[in-house]
């Protein structure tokens, strides 16, 4: 009786963990919920990211990047951003998650 009470109990052990293990967690990804119902307002009037005393535009274009793939490096108006783990300092590009491995691109204006 014992055994079989301990073989329950460890077999739904198991279970409930791979079935946790497979749910992926919708608050440990990069947009969080209100992000995940569309971008920021500010973004799509193309208002500018103020990072490192510079302004960041964002661009009309997304690139595909998986999420190993960027590094956090600071947060705007409540938005995450990103820059590319390959990328050093001067960044070449700012990133703010769209949607599943796609990244809305920001660059700092050129002056004339």
């Amino acid at each position: 009786m014992k055994l079989t009470r301990l073989l329950l109990v460890f077999s739904l052990g198991v279970v409930s963990g791979l079935v946790m293990g497979c749910e992926t967690p919708v608050a440990g990804r990069h947009g969080p919920a209100a992000i995940a119902a569309g971008e920021a307002v500010w973004i799509r009037d193309g208002e500018p990211i103020e990072f490192e005393k510079e302004k960041w535009f964002p661009q009309d274009g997304v690139e595909t990047l998986l999420d190993n793939e960027v590094y956090l490096v600071g947060r705007y108006r409540g938005v995450p951003f990103y820059v590319e783990k390959i990328d050093v300092r001067p960044y070449d590009r700012l990133y703010t998650y769209f949607g599943e491995h796609q990244y809305r691109y920001f660059e700092k204006r050129k002056q004339p």
